[in-house]
């Protein structure tokens, strides 16, 4: 069969409904290993852990830190994945949360993520937080930097016609998040000087948490960090050190309201206590994810990824009395299982990779999909 002849088969609703007859899927369920994004979270013990401390979180609002620790391909960005959707969506009807869901940068500093929340904070937490503080201005008085506290009054100050232009609050954005410092950003919010230090945005960031939980604003930010371990990878011993006294200043600086989320493997973590020791003493609630095991815990995994692909298939069909065939056997998810746990052992690996296994899947469903299996 010409290329032409196997894209012409391939394409449409026609091959969905050949899968779906045959198999009851609509595409392969088995996820390629470049596929990290919109995959099913098959459910695991580091769930209830993770829960019971977002609970404790969202009960006294004590800011807690939580360390995501497995090995590359254990199922981390699909950990944090899930619990950005579960608390989005929990929080969706809740004012005051925000959810801040973040890629490690490979930049000398921790910046990327503190102008990464105040883009989350934005201008419409900015309104809310100048109509609370007309009423009552005292939590203004919670902002150390006297900027923060004179960009504040001045906010308050301004009728809602200077505020419902925009450009008060764009100037006062512009600021929060370091860019040059002009004229009318002193003329209008009054600051002298420019946030373009760690230390200054981190303090920014400390009295905007603050003064808006004051004000009843601000009940939580839920920050995720993930692939944390890549800025080993890029980045000089100083340079690393500097990225983590910065996130360690933030966990430092907020007690209340943050609840982060942060995604490592045990060599990075290692390596970054040893970089930076006293930040070692706020990453002691872990969560560790483990690969797969043994055989059996591999056969659920595999009937969990083809049942979630079927029930989805359902949903979306009038016809759910059908019977349909498996796309792999039993037998060859085992043999797949066995083949990838002797490359496991030979790599001195404690079990079988989530992803490489389900990558391994994907291969021998498509064989079978296309026909040459």
């Amino acid at each position: 069969m010409s290329l032409r002849e196997r894209l012409r088969e391939a394409d449409g609703r026609g091959a969905e409904a050949r899968l779906y007859e045959r198999f009851g899927v609509l595409a392969n369920p088995f996820p390629a290993s470049n596929q990290t994004s919109d995959n099913p979270h098959y459910e695991l013990p580091a769930d209830e852990q993770a829960e019971r401390r977002i609970v404790s979180f969202f009960r006294d609002r004590k800011s807690q830190v939580v360390v995501v620790e497995g090995t590359q391909g254990v199922g981390k960005t699909n950990f944090l994945n899930y619990f950005e959707s579960e608390i989005r969506n929990v929080l969706n009807d809740r004012e005051g949360y925000y959810v801040v869901r973040y890629l490690a940068d490979p930049e000398a500093s921790f910046e990327g993520t503190t102008r990464r929340l105040f883009e989350e904070l934005g201008t419409d937490h900015l309104v809310r937080l100048i109509k609370s503080l007309r009423k009552d201005d005292s939590p203004i008085e919670e902002a150390r930097s006297q900027d923060m506290r004179t960009a504040l009054y001045r906010l308050i100050e301004l009728g809602d016609d200077d505020i419902g232009g925009g450009n008060v609050l764009e100037s006062m954005m512009q600021w929060l998040l370091g860019l040059r410092l002009l004229k009318v950003h002193r003329q209008t919010l009054g600051v002298q000087f420019r946030l373009d230090t760690v230390e200054s945005k981190t303090v920014a960031l400390r009295d905007m948490v603050q003064v808006s939980g004051r004000a009843d604003v601000l009940n939580g930010i839920f920050l995720l960090l993930d692939e944390l371990e890549k800025q080993g990878g890029v980045l000089g011993p100083t340079a690393i050190a500097r990225y983590l006294s910065a996130l360690r200043a933030v966990v430092d600086a907020l007690p209340r309201r943050l609840f982060l989320m942060i995604a490592i493997t045990p060599d990075a973590l290692m390596r970054y206590s040893s970089a930076l020791p006293a930040l070692r003493g706020r990453l002691q609630n872990t969560i560790a994810l483990e690969p797969l095991m043994d055989v059996d815990d591999a056969v659920e995994l595999e009937k969990f990824y083809l049942d979630t692909a079927r029930r989805k298939a359902r949903e979306a069909s009038s016809d759910r009395n059908h019977e349909f065939e498996r796309i792999l056997k039993k037998r060859d998810v085992v043999k797949c299982y066995e083949k990838l746990e002797k490359r496991a052992e030979r790599r001195g690996d404690p079990g079988v990779r989530q992803r490489e296994f389900l990558h391994e899947l994907h291969v021998l469903a498509e064989d079978v999909i296309q026909g040459n299996a």
